[in-house]
């Protein structure tokens, strides 16, 4: 492969094209875990997956490493889904689920 065909990008070829997700590391007051958050908002683990993948949920780990999302991103999605209508439920979960694929 010649210098100038590599040109324009880097890093391995499995990253072109995908965004990689920065997790940061939050305290323990601030973090809650993937099963509590699926629990507290009334979905699946996999919706959960699906909201942290479209940018709904902040994902982030807690100081021993565990993988969760922010209490504050939980808190802004019940309050979502407690002001919005049907319509537009229905709507986000279409396009969370496009965008998902």
């Amino acid at each position: 492969m010649s210098h100038h065909s590599r040109r324009g990008w880097s890093g391995p070829r499995r990253h072109r094209g995908y965004t990689l997700l920065k997790v940061d590391t939050v305290e323990d007051n601030a973090w809650m875990s993937q099963p509590d958050a699926a629990r507290r908002l009334g979905v699946s683990l996999a919706r959960l997956g699906m909201l942290i993948a479209n940018g709904r949920m902040t994902p982030v780990h807690n100081p021993a490493g565990r993988a969760g999302v922010t209490i504050a991103s939980v808190q802004t999605e019940e309050a979502w889904r407690a002001n919005a209508t049907i319509r537009a439920k229905i709507a986000r979960l279409l396009k969370d689920t496009i965008n998902w694929f």
